[in-house]
């Protein structure tokens, strides 16, 4: 096996459906889905017991996406582990299109382009054409959570995700921070596509909780070494970077490897 595609869920069945659904049409065999169930509380359970499109496992206490992530990675097979949000649509070929671009390029961790807002347009008509004008663009140094794919010997080297419950969303660039202290070789890749509905779960949490923010993010960055002034320089290094990363594939080819669906028109990020 390649790979494993691992989805943390914690409710939403309709978007966890939508997900594994698009998967197996992307061409995606059902035993290299791994759907984490976090104690879900609405019909997911069932569905998932009752389901032949992906293998499960159902946790008796919500584990936070950290120790879905790495949860996963234990039970994951295959040469790469696929970390995937449950609220994405995944476009034609999608999971091996990001692994062949990643085995090119030479990174060990990756993910691929976004199309992130409502899905009020044809996923199916304008990603092929997108992904074709993108193919062997690469943003190294920078991987983004939605999606990454890691080889099995970044654990060795770096470790598994973390599993501390108090990052709160934060588990992606704690990750990314540690690959990139251990020189470890990442990057976003274009070629590759998924729709992204944008953080559904992280939302509905803010809205039961009712409450704007999850978590302390000032922990999550002590959790990564980062001081006051380490944290701002990090994120304006970040801020900066992207803006770069926009202008220079904007202007090759009229989009970018991170596109925002507002009011029916692209913004490109």
């Amino acid at each position: 096996m390649r790979y494993t595609v691992v989805i943390p869920v914690l409710n939403q069945l309709l978007y966890t459906q939508q997900c594994v659904r698009s998967l197996r049409a992307a061409g995606t065999p059902g035993e290299a889905i791994l759907v984490v169930d976090n104690a879900s509380t609405d019909d997911t359970a069932a569905w998932l017991a009752a389901t032949s499109d992906a293998r499960s496992v159902r946790n008796a206490v919500n584990l936070g996406c950290g120790g879905a992530w790495a949860q996963g990675c234990f039970l994951a097979g295959g040469d790469w582990v696929v970390l995937l949000n449950n609220d994405v649509i995944a476009g034609s070929n999608a999971v091996d299109a990001m692994l062949d671009a990643a085995e090119r390029h030479g990174l060990r961790v990756a993910s691929p382009s976004l199309l992130e807002g409502p899905l009020d347009y044809d996923l199916a008509a304008y990603a092929p054409g997108y992904a074709k004008a993108l193919a062997g663009v690469v943003r190294r140094g920078w991987f983004h959570g939605v999606c990454f794919a890691i080889r099995r010997d970044v654990f060795h080297q770096v470790g598994y995700p973390d599993t501390d419950r108090l990052m709160w969303g934060h588990e992606d660039k704690e990750y990314l921070v540690r690959c990139l202290r251990a020189a470890v070789p990442v990057g976003a890749v274009g070629g590759a596509v998924f729709h992204h509905f944008g953080s559904i779960t992280q939302q509905a949490m803010k809205r039961e909780q009712g409450v704007r923010a999850l978590g302390d993010h000032r922990y999550a960055y002590r959790r990564m070494g980062f001081g006051w002034w380490q944290r701002q320089l990090f994120k304006r290094a970040q801020r900066r970077q992207t803006a770069a990363w926009s202008r220079d594939e904007a202007a090759r080819h009229g989009m970018t490897l991170h596109m925002l669906r507002e009011n029916g028109h692209w913004r490109m990020q």
